[in-house]
């Protein structure tokens, strides 16, 4: 029940007095009504009844009502009765009784009329309704609220926002309801929300523990509108992807919103001022479903550290980056219209951006990026230095050119990192439009950086060289990240080709990385020597296909690694294979030898020399196929020996778990593996 039905049972009750006037002398009065229409709603199928015996100071009004509909409102009530004693004395008139509507639990309804006023209440416990209305002004009336459910503003609230619904939370203030005969009706005055909570079926919208308190003037018709002025006093909001926390901040709001027919909102202005955090100010436009069509926005904050907090964490979270830190002001301009973004502006002042995940970090953002799909701008952004997936890299400028409906990079830039220099040659970004998403090209070229402090950096054995490569375009879509080219990797003597490399998620939860890796005339000797694998001197070529990481871990690759007796030979370079790597290769293969003799005969020499060392391993749903140079009876042969003692080591177990395979590296690496001798 709400404050219009206190409107409607008024005009009801105003028909019975009539009723008991035509009947003064009968002990009782009905009427049969079969529509009463008034500016606010109609009435059907009414029924009043008036029983008043003779000389008593006092009746009974009883009211009935089939259907009440106030469709400006949004209300439809059904079966609805009241019954009350009724007081007379002169020209003043009062009742107070039981409202309810079907079996719902009642209200009370209580009248208080005279030739000049109206007035009357709706209360159930601590909650009210109070309604006034002057003779000599028909078509206002006064409303106070004191502490009244929020669901009561339900139907009222659907008139505007049909998918949202209130849960908890009281009303409070003084509104005046204006309802003239040829003119929309006009809600106004000052309210009060506590502790409010709303949200809409498919729960992309909602409010927990939400209060404000606002000035409105709202107009319901063909046209519908709505002011607000004010300011919010804490509590959550979630609209999409972004979710707000206001905690206990006062934040200062004022906002027009107009509603043509049934079609979506404009919002000619909105203001939000949360000191000290974040101010915005702005004009908007919504779809039927709530959608964003367009945005025009301006905002700054003055300390970037409250932001992730109080703004950002449900786009940080998406992203994979809810616990990132950042610290500085900026300023942030943004025009859009249908998915297209026509003009953006980003203006760091001092901005430092620090992911505790390692993944990257910025130090002093100065200078600013301005894009426009009307005019050609120039912008430039720098910084002091920062951090990429741990690898330390120097400061840089990104001199930008905006043209075309494209930003991109007017020069080639350059910056320090591990000991060399990576250079973007050239960068350009495309923002969403015409319902693509974001999109970024961009070339590289690494100059000779160092692998040893790569390694030191990621946590990887001692390896030494240097990594050099050009990657002619990259491009970024769709949250992936494509290389075109590849990198090539001077280590242990050898090269490493990196090639077919791509992200998913490059910055977000469970990045993957896929790539194919090509090595060769690697040093044996250099290689097991740093990764503290016994020692084995010759030439090792080899292939990871189809590599792929997940969170940085293989989760899949067709890897195969052979020795090149050639390349041993051009390079001078012995083939042999100390007790302890024969020991440790035997341990994470789970191999063993031929002959019983073998065994027995390990223990007297210190090096052994062999013809071919294969070993190849098919990584899938955690367990690794593993071959080796050929088939040697149930088994397959890792290192076929060569003069003597002629060693032979055949493996046999061909699936192997690959945690368990990851476990027995890390044993052979650390010299946990112990010789054991038959």
């Amino acid at each position: 029940m709400s404050c219009s039905i206190l409107r409607l049972l008024l005009f009801a009750s105003a028909i019975a007095f009539a009723a008991w006037t035509d009947a003064a002398s009968a002990a009782t009065a009905k009427a049969k009504i079969a529509r009463i229409r008034t500016a606010v709603a109609t009435l059907e199928g009414v029924r009043v009844q008036l029983d008043w015996p003779d000389a008593a100071t006092h009746g009974v009004l009883r009211l009935q009502a089939a259907r009440i509909e106030a469709p400006g409102l949004g209300y439809r009530f059904r079966d609805v009765t009241w019954q009350c004693p009724l007081s007379h004395a002169g020209n003043r008139w009062q009742c107070e009784g039981a409202v309810r509507e079907g079996r719902s639990a009642a209200l009370t309804l209580a009248i208080d009329i005279d030739d000049t006023r109206t007035d009357a209440s709706l209360s159930r416990g601590r909650s009210r309704i109070a309604l006034n209305r002057e003779s000599r002004t028909p078509d206002l009336t006064r409303i106070d609220l004191a502490q009244v459910p929020v669901t009561w503003a339900q139907a009222l609230v659907s008139q505007a926002w049909a998918a949202g619904r209130f849960g908890k939370g009281t009303l409070d203030g003084r509104i005046d309801v204006r309802a003239p005969a040829n003119a929309p009706l006009r809600v106004t005055g000052p309210l009060r929300l506590t502790g409010v909570a709303f949200d809409t079926a498919d729960g992309l919208t909602a409010g927990e523990n939400l209060s404000a308190q606002a000035t409105l003037d709202a107009t319901f018709g063909s046209n519908t509108s709505f002011a607000i002025d004010g300011a919010l006093l804490g509590g959550d909001l979630l609209f999409g992807n972004a979710y707000i926390a206001l905690q206990k901040r006062r934040v200062a709001v004022d906002l027009l919103a107009t509603q043509d027919g049934a079609g979506g909102w404009r919002i000619p202005r909105f203001r939000w001022d949360d000191p000290g955090v974040l101010t915005a100010q702005g004009s908007a436009a919504l779809g039927a479903d709530a959608s964003l069509r367009s945005l025009d926005v301006r905002a700054r904050s003055n300390d970037l550290a409250p932001m992730r907090d109080g703004y950002l964490t449900g786009f940080l979270g998406l992203a994979g980056l809810a616990d990132l830190q950042l610290r500085g002001a900026a300023d942030v301009q943004l025009r859009m219209d249908e998915g297209t973004v026509h003009e953006a502006a980003f203006v760091p002042h001092g901005v430092a951006i620090d992911d505790p995940r390692g993944r990257f970090d910025f130090a002093g953002l100065e200078g600013d990026v301005r894009f426009s799909r009307a005019e050609q701008l120039e912008s430039e952004l720098r910084w002091t230095g920062g951090r990429l997936h741990g690898l330390a890299f120097g400061p840089a400028r990104l001199p930008f050119v905006s043209d075309a409906g494209e930003l991109r990079l007017r020069e080639a830039s350059t910056m320090a990192m591990l000991g060399g220099n990576v250079s973007i040659d050239h960068l350009s970004l495309r923002p969403p439009a015409d319902g693509q998403g974001l999109q970024i090209r961009f070339g590289l070229d690494l100059d000779r950086l160092d692998i040893a402090q790569l390694a030191q950096a990621l946590g990887w054995p001692a390896f030494t060289g240097e990594l050099t490569g050009h990657i002619p375009e990259a491009r970024y879509a769709d949250d992936r990240l494509d290389f075109e080219g590849g990198l090539s990797v001077q280590l242990f003597g050898g090269t490493v080709q990196v090639s077919s490399l791509a992200m998913e998620r490059p910055f977000g939860v469970a990045p993957t990385l896929s790539s194919d890796i090509a090595f060769e005339d690697i040093d044996l000797q250099s290689l097991t020597g740093v990764l503290g694998f016994g020692e084995i001197t010759g030439k090792l070529d080899g292939r990871f296909d189809r590599l792929r990481l997940v969170d940085w871990q293989p989760v899949a690759f067709e890897a195969a690694i052979a020795t090149d007796a050639d390349a041993a030979r051009r390079a001078g370079v012995r083939q042999r294979i100390s007790q302890r790597a024969v020991q440790d290769l035997s341990s994470v293969s789970d191999a063993s030898f031929v002959s019983s003799l073998q065994s027995q005969l390990i223990g007297l020499f210190d090096d052994f020399g062999y013809r071919r060392i294969g070993l190849s391993c098919y990584l899938g749903d955690q367990v690794c196929r593993m071959s080796g140079l050929g088939s040697a009876g149930n088994g397959f042969t890792i290192v076929e020996g060569s003069g003597l003692p002629r060693l032979t080591v055949v493996g046999f177990n061909r699936d192997v778990d690959w945690p368990t395979l990851l476990e027995r590296l890390k044993a052979a690496s650390t010299g946990d593996v112990k010789p054991v001798f038959d």
